[in-house]
């Protein structure tokens, strides 16, 4: 395992996570969204993806982001911008070469979201592409958020609608970044982890679920919440009301929460799987 210069080795107990996801199809056929996470020792690695391209091409390019990401963790398991970037390149690099290899698939694209997290020293890092969400909530409000790599994003920023506006624009799904994209913009990559605080919150998610709720609800149910589980269940009963009272369709949703607990007070083992995928 390769140690990263930028993570220095402390006397604290290391952090318990503990997690929660979901994944569905919404109002559509076709669940074009995948997660996974992984484990190398005191290292996690989650991944979650929003998958586009028509014939299955969209279901087939998250699956393949999430299985290259976590393959190359695992062989390469690091918390650091460099490794992150590896793990980032190397899926871009494998669904490039699906693509040259099945000519009806040369389109398919995906967002990708990866969260890595070192327990032992208590840090993480993140990097995102497109405009699937990672949101890091502390003492209930919210503390960082990833930017969207979009067209209406830019227009945020510009000044030209407002973030609420984001969320029903109907060119929001135009997206300057995404892994296998001609042209696409590089992936964001924090350059300096994250220290963990007991309490820490993360919510990993594709636009099916933050479109339906806002922040200010996030974090009224992060504040009510005692578990990972607790908190995404308040949250996607949200999104489902918002969704569902919508005359539009409701995409893919997938969320992925994840707590940071203090060992003595945790009762989950430290510990997590090897490896959980699903993309259903």
């Amino acid at each position: 395992m390769n140690a990263s210069p930028s993570l220095r080795s402390g006397t604290a107990q290391p952090v318990v996570l503990g997690m929660a996801q979901l994944s569905h199809a919404g109002g559509r056929q076709v669940n074009q969204d995948a997660w996974g996470c992984a484990q190398h020792e005191d290292l996690a690695c989650i991944v979650v993806c929003d998958g586009v391209g028509g014939q299955h091409g969209g279901e087939i390019a998250s699956n393949v982001v999430v299985d290259s990401v976590l393959a190359k963790f695992l062989h390469e398991a690091s918390v650091g911008p460099r490794a992150l970037q590896s793990y980032i390149d190397h899926a871009i690099d494998q669904l490039t070469w699906c693509q040259s290899q099945i000519p009806r698939l040369k389109d398919m694209s995906s967002t990708v979201a990866v969260l890595l997290i070192d327990q032992k020293n208590r840090q993480a890092l993140w990097g995102h592409m497109g405009d699937t969400r990672l949101y890091l909530f502390r003492r209930g409000k919210l503390h960082s958020a990833t930017k969207d790599h979009s067209l209406i994003q830019q227009f945020v920023d510009a000044g030209h609608c407002s973030a609420e506006q984001l969320r029903r624009h109907p060119r929001r799904s135009i997206l300057c970044a995404a892994v296998g994209a001609e042209g696409s913009a590089p992936a964001e990559v924090t350059q300096n982890a994250t220290e963990l605080l007991d309490g820490d919150a993360f919510l990993l998610c594709t636009d099916g679920f933050w479109e339906w709720i806002t922040e200010t609800d996030m974090e009224l149910a992060v504040s009510q919440a005692g578990s990972a589980q607790e908190w995404l269940d308040l949250m996607h009963a949200v999104v489902e009301r918002n969704g569902g009272a919508s005359t539009t369709k409701h995409d893919n949703c997938t969320a992925f929460t994840v707590f940071i607990a203090d060992p003595h007070q945790a009762s989950a083992p430290r510990n997590q799987p090897n490896i959980i995928r699903t993309n259903i």
